[in-house]
C-alpha cells in the first residue's frame, strides 16, 4: 500500500476525538459511518503473503472501524466481504480534514474483513488498502 503515512496517522488520531465525519459510498447510496477507529496492528499472518490467492496481506495493516445504522446497506455489502468470495470489491469511504491549515479530501478506499450486525445497526470492519486526497 502506498499511502501519505502522516495523514494516516493524523486519521488515527482524529478518530480518537471524534472530530471527523465519514461517509461511506456504495452503489450510489451514502451511508454515514459513525464511531470510526483507526488502527495500525497486526494480522494473522506470518510474514507477507498472498491470501487465498486473490489479494495480498502485509503482517502489519491500517484498519478501520465503523458503524452504521441505516441497515438498508446490508445487502450491498455481500459482495464487499473478503473470504470464501473471490469477487469482492473495494468500499470507498470520504472525509475532509485540515492538515496544516489545508483542507482535503480524502477518499479511503478498504477491504471489508468482517461485519457484525444488530438489530438496529452493522459494525464493519475493513484493512485500508489505498488513501487519495482529491
Amino acid at each position: 500500500m502506498t499511502v501519505d503515512e502522516n495523514i494516516l496517522k493524523f486519521l488515527i488520531d482524529s478518530t480518537k476525538s471524534d472530530s471527523l465525519e465519514f461517509k461511506l459510498d456504495l452503489k450510489d447510496n451514502s451511508y454515514i459511518l459513525t464511531d470510526v477507529s483507526v488502527t495500525y496492528s497486526p494480522i494473522p499472518v506470518n510474514k507477507p503473503t498472498t491470501r487465498g490467492g486473490v489479494y495480498f496481506s502485509e503482517k502489519f495493516a491500517y484498519k478501520m472501524k465503523g458503524t452504521i445504522k441505516d441497515l438498508s446497506v446490508v445487502p450491498l455489502l455481500t459482495k464487499k466481504m473478503l473470504g470464501p468470495n473471490t469477487e469482492f470489491g473495494e468500499i470507498k469511504i470520504t472525509t475532509i480534514v485540515s492538515i496544516n491549515d489545508s483542507t482535503k479530501n480524502l477518499e479511503i478506499f478498504t477491504n471489508l474483513t468482517n461485519s457484525v450486525q444488530t438489530p438496529d445497526s452493522i459494525e464493519l470492519s475493513m484493512i485500508i488498502v489505498k488513501l487519495e486526497s482529491v
